[in-house]
């Protein structure tokens, strides 16, 4: 993860926490709204721990929990275990492209780029 974190005008310690809570509330919710640059970030980010979390191994849920938040959704269940049992077994014959970053517009009060990242269907 450490040449993903370039961007978006923080501190590494930020921008690491900032993906994190990022990835997690994409995880729970299965979409969210956020600024062009950072969903376009958060997608790649997003798509590896999707493909690490189709492998079901031990280790790879040790690796995908170094980035997911410890967080339950409505229903009680950790972000870790929405990934591992219902988003990753839904990929399992395709080979990437689990998340669509779709364009809104401009954000009112200071017109930056809006976008929607979501899981694919």
């Amino acid at each position: 993860m450490s040449n993903q974190f370039t961007q978006l005008n923080r501190d590494m310690s930020s921008r690491k926490a900032l993906i994190r809570d990022l990835t997690t509330a994409l995880i729970l919710r299965g979409e969210i709204k956020t600024t062009l640059k950072k969903a376009k970030l958060l997608q790649g980010v997003v798509e590896k721990l999707v493909t690490k979390a189709k492998e079901g191994t031990l280790a790879a849920r040790r690796q995908v929990a170094e980035t997911v938040r410890f967080q339950k959704n409505e229903d009680g269940k950790y972000a870790i275990q929405v990934l591992f049992d219902e988003i990753a077994p839904r990929y399992k014959d395709v080979n990437g492209g689990y998340t669509q970053v779709f364009h809104l517009a401009p954000r009112q009060g200071d017109g930056a780029p809006m976008a929607l990242i979501r899981f694919t269907k």
